[in-house]
């Protein structure tokens, strides 16, 4: 063989030998990339998951703030319509009991409504003052458990 067919031979085998490596590199490199994008969606879906469920707990934390502080402006209205009853007081006592039954629980929407049952038959003179007391203490009760139970 001459010294062209050598060379001929040397260059394409150092051809073939660089469309070859360069062809598995090539392969490699789209492997590493397309490991690299699903390991950063994972991270990205963890981060949002993260976000969603500190969200989530903020929203709870304040909706039972909110509940606590509807149970507790009843809780006043009906101390002072128990004190002082008036129609104001009756009537403020009574928009507090409606704010109850829309934070709910029933439970505690039924005992709100029995407590202003009560502080309005005190007055009435149909019952006796501790049968408000026991319509407080219900009421507080209720409330207790399912800010307990939220």
């Amino acid at each position: 063989m001459s010294e062209w067919g050598i060379a001929l031979i040397a260059a394409g085998s150092a051809i073939l030998g660089s469309i070859t490596t360069g062809f598995f590199a090539w392969k490699a490199g789209h492997r590493q990339a397309a490991a690299a994008e699903a390991a950063g969606q994972a991270q990205a879906q963890a981060l949002i998951a993260t976000v969603q469920a500190t969200l989530d707990e903020q929203r709870r934390a304040r909706a039972d703030e909110r509940r606590r502080q509807v149970y507790a402006d009843f809780l006043d209205a009906a101390q002072i319509a128990h004190l002082t009853f008036n129609e104001d007081t009756m009537g403020r006592m009574a928009s507090t009991e409606s704010m109850v039954h829309l934070e709910g629980p029933d439970s505690v929407g039924e005992t709100a409504h029995l407590y202003l049952k009560a502080v309005g038959n005190l007055h009435a003179g149909r019952i006796e003052g501790d049968a408000v007391e026991d319509a407080r203490l219900a009421y507080m009760e209720a409330a207790l458990r399912a800010l307990v139970e939220a």
